[in-house]
């Protein structure tokens, strides 16, 4: 991590709207515009370890991250992927525990940071910040039902195929509109699926083998996207 000399004003930024801090009131935007700070994340850079004790809100304004828990084996666990305007490691700053999870980024990231007992005073007193936490955690808790429904119902095709789309649905598409906006390695992939590496590949070869997809080093080309729903059974 590098400290980053420009701070962003969170009245003008553009990232606002996503984030917890959508509906803030002018006076508690103002406060925490003027006392948080904002960090730049290298790729593969740690933005808090699972175990350790939350010191304040991570929001991100520019870039990616994954979200992620690593078993006793040592392997990794993706629970999901986040872009600019989302906040980080709020559940645990506000149950007052340590974090259950992980976060590190997936390129060069820009973090704000806002402390904790400023963040916690503002909760107290906004009920519009209140009602947008909500929000997010009703959010994360539906994410993390259906994971646990697509890891116990689907197969791993099925997993695969649906991850892609995903992919897509987040991160949108480059120029040409079929290559995915996003570099993973297979291992992110298959962590991010909840499979072995090696039975990703797999898959992934399988989907090429029959003009699905393309790849291009950690890219994901799609080239066709209603067999990739239909092998999903996202409509089911």
């Amino acid at each position: 991590m590098s400290h980053n000399p420009k701070n962003p004003s969170c009245q003008t930024c553009g990232m606002r709207h996503k984030g917890v801090f959508s509906n803030l009131d002018r006076d508690n935007l103002t406060e925490i515009s003027s006392q948080k700070s904002c960090n730049l994340y290298r790729k593969g850079d740690v933005i808090f370890h699972e175990g350790n004790y939350p010191l304040g809100l991570f929001s991100i304004y520019s870039g990616k991250v994954k979200v992620f828990k690593t078993s006793e084996t040592g392997k990794d666990h993706i629970l999901r992927l986040a872009g600019a305007g989302e906040p980080l490691g709020y559940r645990s700053l506000v149950s007052g525990e340590k974090y259950e999870v992980s976060a590190a980024v997936l390129e060069d990231t820009r973090v704000c940071f806002i402390p904790k007992a400023l963040f916690l005073n503002t909760l107290q007193g906004s009920s519009n910040l209140t009602g947008r936490v909500m929000e997010f955690l009703t959010k994360d808790l539906k994410l993390a039902e259906s994971k646990i429904a697509d890891l116990a119902q689907k197969t791993v095709k099925e997993r695969v195929a649906e991850t892609i789309l995903m992919l897509k649905q987040f991160y949108g598409m480059e120029n040409d509109d079929k290559t995915i906006n996003v570099s993973l390695s297979r291992e992110d992939l298959a962590n991010l699926v909840g499979t072995a590496t090696e039975t990703l590949i797999r898959s992934l070869s399988e989907f090429k083998k029959n003009e699905i997809i393309d790849l291009k080093g950690k890219k994901i080309i799609i080239l066709n996207a209603k067999i990739l729903e239909k092998i999903a059974n996202i409509f089911d």
